[in-house]
């Protein structure tokens, strides 16, 4: 059982491995200073084998709950005594809440996120105009693709550099979802009002994204979930071919804020001032 006293100041933290990187903590300082409220945020680097031990620690010591990223994501799923409709779908969690009763509550809001950056960004978005084209099998994509289904994108096309993976997607989430071979992706893009990059194609020390995108159709939304940098080469070239094109800096931000409000107690903004802080 845990501490639920008033007078007891609330943490939360993000988990992983290693964890030196996130911007997670520079958010959430953010919010408690703007909002005047009690709290602290903290990066926490979790080994695998101790994560475990880790979790079911934290509650003791004052811990209203955490954020999970790389590598944790799936395991911590596994360890939740409860877990969200959503978080079971995408099969990962990156929210955990602590609850008074002792148990570990896990959520997943990466979909949220996900669709409140690109709603807030490009509020004319309509996600039955057209089919999508999602590049990318791995955790973020499963994440996006239940997003755009559960949104009402009427048909998805999958390339991943690993066809297998796709093929696994398409297995597990239905017939809206086709799956192209990745030496044939820049013909999906063809009629595709929503595209978006979920690799990590185009990130800073990464591989170049180089896929062609001469068909991208223009007014599409182009989403790149990569924000370091925050115009990736795959963003400026959909400018240049009149669309829409949002970063993923507003991901990381929106996902963040169903978990802030249930560990602090107000539900936070998302505005310029908060990307300026992050970004800094």
């Amino acid at each position: 059982m845990t501490d639920s006293s008033p007078d007891r100041i609330p943490l939360a933290g993000v988990i992983g491995h290693p964890v030196a990187h996130s911007r997670s903590p520079r958010l959430h300082r953010h919010w408690l200073r703007r909002y005047g409220l009690p709290g602290h945020y903290v990066p926490l680097d979790v080994a695998s084998d101790d994560l475990e031990e880790v979790l079911r620690a934290m509650p003791r010591m004052g811990f209203v709950g955490a954020n999970v990223t790389i590598p944790h994501k799936e395991t911590a799923l596994r360890l939740c005594d409860l877990v969200t409709d959503r978080a079971a779908l995408v099969g990962a969690v990156n929210t955990l809440i602590f609850r008074d009763d002792g148990k570990i509550h896990g959520d997943n809001t990466d979909g949220y996120g996900f669709l409140a950056n690109i709603r807030q960004a490009a509020p004319g978005w309509q996600p039955k105009a057209g089919p999508a084209a999602v590049f990318g099998a791995g955790g973020a994509s499963r994440a996006v693709l239940v997003a755009l289904l559960e949104a009402g994108v009427p048909e998805i096309r999958l390339a991943n550099r690993s066809r297998p993976r796709a093929d696994a997607l398409r297995s597990e989430f239905g017939a809206r979802i086709t799956v192209i071979d990745w030496n044939k992706a820049a013909g999906m893009l063809e009629g595709a009002a929503t595209v978006v990059n979920t690799t990590s194609l185009g990130m800073q020390g990464h591989t170049e994204f180089r896929v062609p995108l001469d068909r991208l159709e223009p007014g599409a939304l182009v989403n790149d979930l990569v924000y370091q940098p925050l115009e990736t080469e795959f963003l400026a070239q959909a400018c240049g071919r009149g669309c829409i094109a949002v970063d993923g800096l507003g991901m990381l931000l929106h996902q963040a804020v169903p978990g802030f409000e249930r560990w602090f107690g107000r539900r936070p903004e998302v505005d310029d001032e908060l990307r300026e802080a992050v970004l800094l």
